[in-house]
């Protein structure tokens, strides 16, 4: 029965009082939808409820005196009306699964927030560990100088023990003299053993969590890097043959020359014994074994201006070398140590391009300057020596070209195509070789290799340099001219590097930028003390290094040849270079290469640089027909017109950075110009060019990113939410 008081008590809730959790529309939903069920199936007359006026009750037929639904109402065994009852159920049953569904998302959210809490708690106690190790190794560097303190104090009191038995008594003197004998051999030992560990620590403790985490991330693949070279021998061995050749042009190319600019002071046999022990010592210690390094012609412009320098300030060449070199393999070490390579992200692609088109323009300019010379210096009655060496150059340079390409070719059997690519370079250099010496063709008198009969120094000096030749004042000033060679040393380095892990490459083990700044650091300072020339990173070669321990395949959409593995390995480099360093042993062998086939090898390592330089291609897009190029190319972006004014920008600064290197008296300061190049691309072209042009012309413009473990909380709950 319905009850209510008579207007102090509110009344009885309605029928639909279960809903309430409902919105207004709901409401009114349900309301339509009781009022059509009741429409539908009314109520009969002896089920409605009865009521009494002028009582304080409302009494229910005796019928249904007994149900309890809804207020009021209890066992129920009949319900009114079965449409209402199943419309009920739906609702309810809604409802239900609304509230599983927002209970499973705060779960969620909750999961995430403690995920992330568990994160933070472990980064702390990483931090904690490292803090500990740092605070330990700290203790043990003092505890190390202490006792190395504490044994020169020994030998002093056995000095001043020794000097008063020399005047007391001569017994005396023989037991005091075997005194500072043990302590000497204490403070010896205490030296050898400690002075080591005592370095260790202290670059330890500089070492950042960058150098750190390059370390670790090459550790795991050390030996891998050695081993992975013996599964692919038919891939190797072809490999180092080239690459042998392709370090050998250089070295004596540029070992020529800084003989004349030297006046002899410097020449091949250095350059082939410097290039030699750097990079059979950097292939050992380095994190990326696939780059190389190798003498470049800014390296040689340098030692050039330098050679210059102390010619007209009278100081001798060698001592101030070796002690620019020291102080610059000190800066170069400190900025590994500290991660400094970080900041190579801000000199973007645009830099990028512009410097490796610069590099391969010069192998090219450096292949036509020797062929021009055969022809400047011959009688102009007779040019048949020029035309012949022309004519080598060229078929060395194009028969090397086409068995390179011949694996995409559908000739012969996949592996044979494979092995005329790999020992095709190598073919072609042995096959012109032995051409020049033959008896017809010695008549027409080509020139070869220029290099000495015997192993010997420029001038007979000694190995080692003499650091004491010059004063203090002149060893500190000398730190000057290292801070450009280290800005060209940083900017060369990681330039040629990170094109040697571009993600076009598919290298799987990781990059480890401070590490090469170490070992590079470290093998310049070996190099300075025995005046032989610095080397730095060699884009051509260790782009070509790259390319020929490559498993390529042809894309058939772009018609191009695709590298889909590449086999890491330091092996290759460390042959290559020990054939290198040991080719000083085989000089006379060496003088019968014809200098034409070392020009027609670097006219292949230039124009094979530029294959993957998007800079050239969009010069010759620029010149294309829109509808035949491909729907990404970014000419369909951005228009012709301001794709051609980005490709002019860097053309412009190409020309400026090769006209700059060629002035021998301002090339000591080639590292600015790089620093011209990115402030270019950072403060001009920006009032140009929007972030989605950049885009897609590939270059994006660095961000400076958070790291994760600095979100606040706020940003960790709403991730949450959003889960």
């Amino acid at each position: 029965m319905y009850s209510h008081d008579d207007g102090n008590k509110p009344a009885d809730r309605p029928r639909y009082h279960r809903y309430n959790f409902l919105s207004a529309p709901a409401i009114l939903f349900l309301a339509v939808i009781n009022a059509r069920a009741t429409s539908a199936f009314p109520t009969p007359l002896s089920h409605r409820p009865l009521s009494v006026k002028g009582g304080s009750h409302s009494i229910n037929h005796k019928s249904i005196s007994g149900c309890s639904s809804y207020a009021g109402f209890k066992d129920c065994t009949e319900f009114p009306s079965n449409g209402r009852r199943s419309m009920s159920s739906v609702i309810l049953q809604a409802y239900q699964k609304e509230q599983k569904e927002f209970q499973r998302s705060l779960l969620e959210a909750k999961i995430a927030n403690d995920i992330k809490s568990t994160n933070v708690k472990e980064e702390k106690q990483r931090n904690e560990v490292v803090a500990k190790q740092i605070d330990q190794e700290k203790e043990e560097l003092r505890d190390a100088a202490k006792e190395v303190k504490e044994a020169a104090k020994g030998v002093s009191k056995s000095a001043k023990n020794l000097g008063g038995a020399v005047i007391s008594n001569t017994t005396e003197v023989i037991e005091a003299v075997q005194e500072v004998s043990q302590s000497a051999k204490n403070l010896g030992g205490a030296f050898i053993s400690r002075v080591p560990i005592l370095f260790t620590r202290l670059c330890t403790l500089l070492a950042t969590s960058q150098m750190r985490n390059d370390i670790l991330r090459r550790r795991k693949y050390y030996v891998s890097d050695w081993t992975d070279a013996f599964k692919k021998k038919r891939q190797v061995i072809p490999a180092v043959l080239f690459l042998y050749f392709a370090c050998l042009a250089p070295a004596v190319s540029f070992g020529t020359i800084s003989s004349e600019i030297t006046n002899g002071s410097m020449g091949v046999v250095e350059f082939l014994l410097g290039s030699g022990f750097a990079g059979m010592l950097y292939s050992i210690f380095c994190g990326q074994p696939m780059a190389f390094v190798a003498p470049t012609g800014l390296t040689l412009a340098f030692i050039s201006g330098l050679f210059r320098f102390c010619k007209l300030s009278d100081l001798p060449f060698f001592p101030v070398y070796a002690w620019v070199g020291l102080w610059t393999s000190a800066f170069m070490t400190l900025l590994g140590l500290i991660g400094a390579s970080k900041l190579i992200r801000f000199c973007t692609r645009f830099t990028d391009e512009v410097f490796n088109g610069m590099l391969s323009v010069n192998f090219l300019y450096e292949a036509f300057s020797s062929l021009r010379r055969n022809f400047v210096h011959a009688n102009p009655m007779n040019l048949t020596m020029p035309f012949v060496a022309l004519s080598m150059a060229l078929g060395t340079f194009f028969g090397t070209m086409k068995v390179v390409k011949f694996e995409a070719t559908k000739f012969f059997s996949s592996n044979v195509r494979k092995i005329i690519k790999n020992f095709g370079p190598v073919s072609m250099i042995l096959l012109f070789t032995l051409l020049n010496l033959l008896p017809w063709a010695q008549k027409f008198h080509v020139p070869t290799l220029s290099v000495p009969d015997t192993l010997q120094l420029a001038g007979g000096r000694s190995f080692l340099v003499g650091l004491k030749d010059i004063p203090v004042n002149i060893r500190l000033l000398c730190a000057f001219p290292a801070c450009l060679l280290t800005c060209l040393f940083f900017m060369d380095q990681n330039i040629s590097v990170r094109l040697v892990n571009n993600p076009d490459n598919k290298l799987k083990k990781g990059a480890a930028y401070n590490l090469d700044m170490v070992a590079l650091g470290m093998i310049t300072g070996v190099l300075s003390i025995f005046g032989l020339p610095w080397m730095c990173g060699a884009t051509v070669q260790s782009m070509n290094h790259v390319r020929a321990m490559a498993e390529t395949e042809l894309n058939e959409e772009t018609n191009q040849m695709e590298i889909t593995e590449v086999t890491e390995t330091r092996l290759t480099g460390f042959i290559i270079h020990a054939m290198l360093a040991s080719t000083v042993l085989l000089l006379p062998v060496i003088k019968n290469i014809p200098i034409p086939v070392v020009s027609g090898v670097f006219l292949f390592l230039g124009r094979k640089l530029m294959t993957g330089n998007t800079f050239f291609q969009r010069i010759t897009d620029g010149f294309a027909e829109r509808a035949r190029l491909p729907d990404k190319n970014p000419i369909h972006l951005l228009g012709r017109k301001k794709m051609n004014i980005y490709t002019g920008v860097q053309v412009l600064c190409l020309l400026g950075l090769f006209g700059f290197k060629q002035i021998p008296s301002i090339t000591i300061f080639f590292p600015v110009m790089i620093g011209v190049l990115m402030s270019i691309r950072a403060f001009v072209l920006p009032k140009f060019f929007n972030e989605e042009e950049f885009d897609a012309l590939g270059d994006q413009t660095p961000q400076i990113k958070r790291s994760k473990s600095t979100m606040t909380s706020d940003a960790v709950v709403q991730k949450g939410l959003q889960c």
